[in-house]
């Protein structure tokens, strides 16, 4: 199916009967309000960042260091946008083919929750991405190695993401984006010799791939099983059928779909928004680390909790090391990053860096007071601490070869509850442009994709409660995902879902879409893996 192509006539072209008008441009007052609205919050950014920056005395970048970050920046911010092409524009996909919201007001209403979506998220999400990365380019993510990986992976994933929408394929942006980062991972344990420890994180990764592999699948079956429970329990013949002409459905179905566009909106925000602010912060926390490494808008009375729960975990770490040395602060670090890097954490030695490392950040913040008034020769220090002490107890609580008491695991994860929330740090500036970059992408971008979904799955029309089912699945799927802290694909989830709607209804569904859907499915992972790892070849060489 071709889209929407009015006749000079006013007869409609070849779309599907029934299909939505999908050919108005954008008015001209559209146009100046979308740049306004681009230049605005570009301008805001850049505000935000240097009044972030002199607030803390962070000293001012040279010329040629805030253009680099300003190119990071943008690179990062134009991944959200393109995603916005991709997933946002699954979610109103729905309420425009059964006509229960004008193209453009959907777009609007969408973009809108988007927004609300980012700026309520957890951030949970954002650093499950980072995590995958070696944690030699995470701690020194400033250096020209941390430049070409951010550039590599984002611009890897931007490529894929913009071919497979000019084909109007629902491609997922987490797929591309997981892709890219395990490529920057594989190239650098290449460009180290083939050393597996300098390479990517694949406990971590397998952990992501599960939720990526199965959130399709729970798409397209559970959005079957509530069709056919509809079908059972609500004996409303109107709610399953196609619509007719342009009228929009009664009121009831009509306030129904509007809510499941809004749930997938928002959840999508929370969940697909979170990926481009853990890579922004990655930048940020490289460029400006006084700034940003440390969370400084921590409460000053959480400091006897965090030392406390300091010294509580090195009580526990040191009674693992019976006997072995303890390290100074830099020793420590050293061997906990080998560690990390080759998850053999389970050893007196580390054990006893790690008790190191709980005592230097509990005299660290003792001694300052707060986070807040950690200086800044100390701060890349600390914060290198609690990021090594947090990742270890990750590694180490699920198993590593551990066994710990109940009340040592409680002291564990309390301890790394509190180092994740002085570390894991995301500005509501960040949250604003991330969220604003998503919204306009939509804007520009959401043709391709919900002609796809609406009229090229299925062999007819999608009825009224096709379009909620997928929606509702969709919504409580992403939902979930963000609860646990887990990347999933809205695409692949709602594209899934609609496609288990048409199946379950016997409505057919177009072979061709589907082998497309499927053939992008599987190529977008060793497709951005190769782009990211050659990518990142090639920057090394010019960084």
């Amino acid at each position: 199916m071709s889209d929407t192509a009015v006749m000079p006539s006013g007869a409609v072209g070849d779309r599907k009967a029934g299909g939505p008008r999908l050919d108005h441009g954008m008015h001209l007052g559209g146009v100046v309000a979308f740049l306004l609205v681009l230049v605005a919050g570009l301008g805001y950014a850049v505000v935000s960042l240097v009044a972030d920056m002199n607030a803390v005395g962070e000293a001012p970048l040279a010329y040629g260091a805030f253009a680099l970050l300003g190119l990071a920046l943008l690179i990062a911010l134009a991944f959200e946008f393109v995603n916005g092409f991709h997933d946002t524009a699954n979610a109103v996909a729905t309420v425009i083919y059964t006509h229960s919201m004008p193209p453009l007001v959907a777009v609007i209403w969408s973009g809108f929750f988007n927004f609300l979506g980012v700026m309520l998220s957890s951030g949970a999400v954002a650093y499950a991405i980072v995590t995958l990365l070696p944690v030699e380019l995470i701690l020194n993510v400033g250096s020209h190695a941390g430049y070409a990986m951010i550039f590599a992976l984002l611009l890897a994933a931007i490529i894929w993401n913009l071919g497979t929408w000019a084909f109007g394929l629902p491609n997922s942006s987490s797929h591309a984006l997981i892709g890219s980062v395990l490529g920057v991972g594989l190239a650098n344990q290449l460009m180290n010799g083939g050393d597996g420890t300098a390479g990517v994180d694949w406990t971590q990764a397998l952990n992501v791939f599960k939720a990526l592999l199965f959130s399709p699948v729970c798409g397209f079956v559970l959005a079957a099983l509530l069709l056919l429970a509809l079908k059972v329990t609500v004996r409303r013949k109107d709610l399953y059928e196609a619509p007719k002409g342009e009228a929009p459905p009664p009121p009831w179905i009509r306030g129904l779909l509007i809510l499941t566009c809004t749930l997938v909106s928002f959840f999508h925000g929370g969940n697909d928004g979170q990926k481009g602010m853990g890579l922004i912060m990655l930048i940020l926390i490289g460029a400006a680390p006084t700034a940003y490494a440390l969370n400084r808008t921590m409460a000053d009375d959480t400091t006897p909790a965090f030392v406390q729960a300091s010294t509580a975990a090195s009580a526990v770490f040191a009674a693992r090391a019976p006997g072995a040395a303890v390290p100074d602060a830099a020793a420590a670090r050293r061997t906990v990053t080998e560690a990390l890097k080759t998850k053999a954490l389970n050893t007196p030695p580390v054990y006893a860096a790690l008790a190191a490392l709980s005592n230097d950040i509990a005299a660290s913040v003792k001694n300052y007071g707060a986070i807040r008034t950690v200086p800044a020769a100390q701060t890349q220090n600390l914060r290198s601490d609690m990021y090594l002490a947090a990742d270890a107890v990750r590694v180490l609580l699920p198993g590593a070869g551990a066994d710990f008491s109940e009340a040592d695991k409680a002291d564990l994860k309390r301890y790394a509850g509190l180092l994740n929330d002085g570390t894991r740090y995301i500005p509501g500036w960040v949250k604003v442009c991330v969220a604003l970059a998503l919204g306009l992408g939509t804007m520009v971008g959401w043709k391709r994709i919900v002609v796809t979904v609406g009229e090229k799955i299925g062999k007819t029309h999608l009825t009224y409660a096709q379009g909620a089912s997928a929606e509702i699945v969709a919504a409580g799927t992403i939902g979930l995902a963000e609860l646990y802290g887990l990347p999933v694909s809205t695409t692949h989830i709602l594209s899934s879902g609609v496609a288990g709607t048409m199946a379950a209804n016997g409505s057919g569904l177009q072979m061709s879409t589907v082998r497309n859907m499927a053939l992008a499915w599987i190529l977008t992972l060793p497709a951005a893996i190769t782009l990211a790892a050659a990518l990142f070849y090639l920057l090394r060489h010019l960084f």
